[in-house]
């Protein structure tokens, strides 16, 4: 990999990292701890079970426990581990902060229309 490529690797990489933080500060306590947790490198053994069981969980809404947050959380778990995921998840974060910055808790876009 060359200077340029890596230079341009790490800026996605860290706008990655900091978007997924906005999200994070936007989930309970508790859950917070546990994605966090999930997102250690040493933790991968328990990701695609994690994820596998929150997308369920997610498809499973109309149940009291389960909830469609359950859903995406699920899918960004794992995309830790699965490329197609990740490059689906990063765009789809691009698309919140642009269109739905409320959602990371950053001030919503002003119009100019």
């Amino acid at each position: 990999m060359n200077q340029h490529a890596h230079g341009q690797f790490l800026r996605e990489f860290e706008a990655r990292e900091r978007r997924i933080e906005l999200l994070l500060q936007r989930l309970p306590d508790r859950i917070r701890g546990y994605v966090r947790w999930l997102r250690r490198p040493e933790s991968r053994w328990a990701r695609l079970p994690a994820g596998v069981f929150l997308i369920l969980g997610g498809c499973l809404a109309v149940l009291p426990v389960f909830g469609l947050w359950m859903l995406p959380l699920g899918i960004f778990i794992l995309a830790e581990d699965v490329p197609a995921l990740r490059r689906l998840t990063d765009r789809a974060l691009v698309w919140v902060e642009e269109r739905r910055p409320h959602w990371m808790g950053l001030p919503r876009a002003t119009s100019s229309r």
